[in-house]
């Protein structure tokens, strides 16, 4: 069965990026559950959901997880945040494009690539560029956790870790992409935790196997245009 596609609404106002899941910005905005885990996984299930906006010029998300056995130790960016309690938006804005992976551990470091080519070779995707350093400082995060976690949290957690991507970024990769209003874009949504003491792989649009990077798995989501009915 297909995903639901999930809609992104205007904002209001620019969020404060401060994690405030029933703030001003965020409190009517409906949330995707990250809730389709891999066999593979542990038992523990961390419930994890995501809310978005947009605006002119930038794409917003906020993630909320309760969790226990948190761990991040990766603190710089472009290294394996995937390893720690990690929650990542994969997102493919023009078919006939590649498609990006932002990648963020709990404290706030970040992985992100544009991949053309998502075939492994030697565990690692065929044909990728990663982001550069001054794009990685253009994306404003938020996150409730400190940069490291270590040792790992076994109690109950509340976390959450929120994003602000500027729409130049993706058009450095993609080309313009205009008003977004009422395009329809290809994405997912995931949880995991590699090397934490409970692993787990957790996403939206459910994947037939143990890998995130299969873009024909992905879901849709679309932007709603408040002049029209869609």
């Amino acid at each position: 069965m297909d995903t639901i596609p999930y809609t992104i609404v205007s904002a209001p106002h620019q969020p404060e990026l401060q994690g405030l899941w029933e703030g001003p910005a965020w409190r009517h905005v409906p949330a995707v559950d990250i809730a389709n885990f891999r066999p593979e996984s542990s038992a523990h299930r961390p419930l994890t959901q995501c809310k978005m906006l947009y605006s002119p010029g930038a794409l917003y998300g906020l993630f909320r997880v309760q969790d226990r056995y948190v761990r991040c130790v990766h603190t710089t960016f472009q290294s394996d945040v995937y390893e720690d309690s990690c929650v990542e938006f994969f997102v493919q804005p023009k078919a006939q494009c590649g498609y990006f992976n932002f990648e963020f551990n709990g404290g706030g470091t970040m992985l992100a690539s544009y991949v053309t080519d998502p075939t492994r070779v030697g565990g690692r995707i065929k044909t990728c560029i990663p982001l550069a350093c001054d794009e990685d400082s253009q994306i404003r995060r938020y996150h409730s956790l400190p940069q490291r976690v270590e040792p790992e949290i076994t109690d109950e957690v509340v976390w959450f870790l929120e994003f602000a991507i500027p729409l130049a970024v993706l058009e450095n990769y993609v080309g313009p992409i205009g008003d977004v209003r009422g395009q329809v874009w290809r994405a997912n949504f995931h949880k995991c935790g590699d090397d934490t003491s409970h692993p787990h792989w957790a996403t939206w649009a459910p994947v037939d196997e143990l890998n995130f990077h299969v873009p024909a798995s992905f879901g849709s989501i679309r932007f709603k245009d408040p002049q029209r009915n869609n």
